[in-house]
């Protein structure tokens, strides 16, 4: 009797053991938050390993981050200028054809996205220097303006930062 409540004591011993493991080695989310006085926008920065590469300007409203490495995650923000009545759906093939000339170009599925702002994810893959690449764009809409997120890395990579692409798209608002 004693051996058969040490053995179910050490299965359970064993499970919380594991559990507080596998939480632990969870890292913890620092958000930041990055806006600037040159840009309207907004939105948070879910890993300190983000680290801004171009800053906006009055003449430059762009904005870049790199996640470790530029081909561990790169992000590049852009604003489009879009009439009201043009669907999404047309901005991303404009921007699609311009993706059709990158090496091994292959395209992913487009996907529905809400977050602060509502819009849609554009996946592919492509090769550098014969590495399988992705992208992840995101179009977010604001009235006559569509921010574009480009999120480009190695496909391995992309893939494992998915959930900070998605927290830095979803808290993505306009300020101004």
């Amino acid at each position: 009797m004693v051996m058969n409540m040490f053995k179910k004591f050490g299965v359970a011993a064993s499970i919380a053991m594991f559990f507080f493991a596998c939480v632990s080695a969870v890292p913890a989310q620092n958000n930041t938050v990055f806006s600037d006085p040159n840009v309207e926008y907004s939105f948070d920065v879910p890993d300190a390993r983000w680290k801004m590469t171009v800053k906006p300007s009055v003449t430059n409203p762009n904005v870049e981050f790199v996640f470790i490495d530029r081909l561990d995650g790169h992000l590049e923000v852009r604003k489009l200028n879009v009439a009201q009545n043009v669907l999404i759906s047309d901005v991303i093939k404009e921007e699609e054809q311009k993706l059709q000339f990158l090496p091994g170009y292959v395209a992913g599925r487009e996907e529905n996205f809400g977050g602060k702002l509502n819009g849609a994810i554009l996946n592919y893959e492509y090769v550098r220097a014969g590495r399988p690449m992705a992208g992840r764009f995101y179009f977010l809409r604001s009235g006559n303006t569509v921010y574009l997120l480009r999120f480009t890395g190695f496909r391995d990579k992309l893939r494992s930062i998915r959930t900070q692409t998605d927290i830095i798209a979803r808290t993505f608002s306009v300020t101004g």
